[in-house]
Order: C-alpha cells, then structure tokens, then sequence
C-alpha cells in the first residue's frame, strides 16, 4: 500500500506504536497498543492518548482532515506487529459502530490487499465468517498470511 502516511514509531515490544496526527486541529499524538486478550490473540487499541493521563482515548473525535493518512498510519503498524508476530491474531472493533463501519469501509476499498496479505474473518450475530461486502460486522480478526519464498534463489 503506497498511501501518504505517518512515521510510526514503536515501542522496545512492538506492542506500542505512536504517531502525530497534523491537520487543521493541530499535533496529536496517536498512539496503537497490542494487548493479549487469549494466547494469540491480540486487541487492537486505538485513539488519541491524552496529554494529560497518557491513557488511550478511542472516543474522542479529532476531525483533523487526515482520516485516510491516520488509517493507513494504522495498517502501516498491524503490518509492523505481524511481521514481528505472524502468528498473531488482531481482533479489531470499533469503539462505535460508525467506527467499526469506518474499518469495514476500508477493508472493501483496499480488499484485494487484505485478501493477498491476511487472512480475514468477521463476526456477525456471534459467528465468525469470511468477509461479504455490505454486511455490517460488529469486529474483526486477520492474521498475517505466510509470505512465500518459493520464488527466490540461494
């Protein structure tokens, strides 16, 4: 994916990854967070940290004009995570439905990326199935697919 994006910085675990988001609202500081929530399993955390508490806050609503560069800034880092992790498994949820709808918009724009690099299911109804456009899911899980090196030479 070659879309304008942030620098993203990780943290000595590459659970944590930080960026600024610069627009019409000023710089705020981003950041992503890998949490464990069953073995293999990872959250995706995401939002604005706060200046004050350092805590995430996946609430808050910046509308600083770069949603497409924060985004990509976003995917930039789950590559990041399951490079460094291929086993694992990101369970993203919105902490809206309009939010969770944001990611599901994005994973139809940019599908036959999603589909090449990840394998990806959704949940509707309690039940996890392969991805149909103009579902509204209500989270999502995709773990890295294995990169071939059948191709290459010694």
């Amino acid at each position: 994916m070659h879309l304008p994006q942030y620098e993203i910085i990780p943290d000595e675990s590459s659970y944590k990854f930080t960026f600024i988001s610069e627009g019409k609202n000023g710089a705020i500081e981003k950041v992503i967070l890998y949490e464990e929530v069953i073995e293999g399993i990872f959250n995706l955390g995401f939002g604005d940290k706060d200046p004050i508490t350092g805590a995430i806050n996946d609430r808050s609503v910046t509308n600083n004009g770069d949603t497409e560069k924060v985004l990509s800034s976003v995917v930039s880092a789950i590559y990041a995570f399951t490079e460094k992790f291929p086993e694992a498994w990101i369970y993203a949820e919105g902490s809206t439905p309009s939010r969770t709808r944001l990611y599901q918009i994005n994973i139809v724009k940019y599908f036959d990326l999603v589909e090449r690099d990840f394998e990806l299911q959704c949940l509707l109804n309690q039940e996890w199935e392969d991805f149909r456009p103009n579902i509204n899911y209500e989270a999502f899980v995709i773990k890295r697919k294995r990169v071939s090196y059948d191709n290459e030479t010694n």
